[in-house]
């Protein structure tokens, strides 16, 4: 589905989806777009569902302010998406673990030389059936501390799901798995500040000297990218912490979240000392993904993963939470299609 904005509920749709543009188009010279990322669920019932999309076109709008496309009405843009699912919801499997990967882009559309807010744009929204993350159980990954490189700096725009924040990340990732690493650890400043996993927000879980245990994940302070499940991982444990909606599984004893900059000292200090309980990133795709080894300054630090691959914070809260998605947890933040 296409939509020239300013009128999201305006679409096209194209049967042979292919979108036409002239060469000098703005998108292509001066990376003038930017994505967003999020799914469709079919629960044990048939009802199709999405997660929070409400917080997929906020974050949406500030990308499009901030490379000077225009905001949109984000209810319409769920309106067309819905629409858009019901006329493919037979591209959603009724397989535990399946889903419908939803992809809102826009782009500038301006044929012009020079670098100046775009007279047009064009908002388009591609879907993709996809698979569990993890077809044969957890898989911790290996990262490596990446220091020569930066993700995002203050000021910029790693706040931002832009397009630009992804293209400069690749020639990295190639040379982390060089160095037998599945993906990076960005890391910023002199002192190394933890900023993100890849292309996934961080957490860790510290163990305190009294016992309690810290889930501890990088303030957003423009350098990072205000992550969907990340804020709903840190609901989550809030919400478990407090009483107010325990989690099950959840290891006994205090528990402690807090959003607060981590740096590779701290980190390392920690694995030392035998209080690195958890590593893991969290985004759509995998919803979380473990971390059992951090190559940082010429030697590896080793995290401690459950027989799973999972940790013992991480798998109860991403049980808990795939449970919302699919349907099996009651929510709020599941939005009916149909």
């Amino acid at each position: 589905m296409q939509s020239s904005l300013p009128d999201p509920l305006g679409y096209i749709s194209h049967a042979d989806g292919t979108i036409a543009l002239e060469p000098s188009a703005t998108v292509f010279h001066y990376a003038q777009g930017l994505f967003e990322g999020l799914k469709a669920y079919r629960d044990a019932n048939g009802k199709i569902t999405m997660f929070r999309p409400d917080m997929n076109m906020k974050r949406m709008n500030a990308s499009a302010e901030r490379v000077a496309l225009p905001t949109f009405d984000g209810d319409a843009v769920i309106e067309l998406m819905k629409q858009l699912i019901r006329l493919d919801k037979h591209w959603i499997p009724d397989q535990e673990g399946y889903s419908l990967y939803i992809r809102p882009t826009m782009i500038g559309t301006e044929a012009a030389l020079g670098i100046h807010p775009p007279n047009a744009a064009l908002l388009y929204v591609i879907c993709s059936p996809v698979g569990p993350y993890y077809r044969h159980g957890f898989k911790p990954v290996a990262l490596y501390g990446t220091t020569e490189y930066t993700r995002a700096s203050p000021g910029g725009i790693g706040a931002y799901k832009l397009s630009a924040n992804y293209a400069p990340g690749v020639m990295v990732q190639k040379e982390a798995a060089k160095k037998g690493y599945i993906q990076n650890l960005w890391l910023y400043g002199p002192e190394h500040h933890v900023t993100e996993v890849g292309t996934m927000n961080a957490f860790i879980v510290f163990k305190q000297a009294d016992g309690v245990l810290e889930l501890v994940t990088p303030p957003l302070d423009g350098m990072i990218l205000p992550g969907v499940t990340r804020d709903s991982v840190l609901a989550l444990a809030r919400d478990h912490a407090s009483g107010k909606a325990p989690i099950e599984g959840m290891p006994e004893g205090k528990l402690v979240v807090t959003e607060r900059p981590v740096t590779m000292k701290e980190v390392k200090k920690a694995a030392e000392e035998g209080r690195l309980v958890e590593f893991f990133g969290t985004g759509t795709a995998a919803v979380i993904s473990p971390v059992d080894r951090i190559g940082y300054e010429g030697e590896d630090l080793h995290i401690p993963t459950g027989p799973d691959g999972m940790g013992v914070i991480s798998r109860p809260i991403w049980k808990h939470l795939v449970g919302i998605q699919t349907g099996k947890i009651p929510h709020e933040w599941s939005v009916a299609v149909e």
